[in-house]
């Protein structure tokens, strides 16, 4: 009888349906019932202190796929874009070359 009193049918003014109200702490208790029902197809709105605070739905794929090359003609990449910097392989692999200068700087005042 406890979750009767959690649990509410509440009119739906978007769909004129109902939807199911569940307070978050009964939420918690019947968390997998609940999300067995909503993948179902029933909405269920989760509450907080009585007021509707989430809505818990299925999760359903794009009906329409994905097109691809929205970008092309549309970018340009530079002529030496790939091309690879000496100094900073040489960095990377502890080869030779110059150590970078470090200087300490102090913050606050100056």
């Amino acid at each position: 009888m406890a979750s009767a009193r959690l649990l509410t049918l509440v009119r739906d003014q978007t769909r004129l349906g109902l939807m199911k109200l569940v307070n978050i702490q009964a939420a918690k208790t019947h968390l997998s019932r609940l999300v067995e029902e909503a993948a179902a197809g029933e909405e269920i709105v989760l509450a907080k202190a009585g007021r509707p605070y989430v809505k818990l739905v299925p999760c359903t794929p794009s009906a329409t796929p994905r097109k691809l090359g929205g970008w092309e003609g549309a970018m340009h990449i530079a002529a030496g874009f790939d091309d690879v910097d000496t100094a900073i392989t040489q960095l990377f692999e502890g080869t030779e070359g110059p150590a970078p200068a470090r200087t300490r700087r102090k913050l606050g005042r100056r």
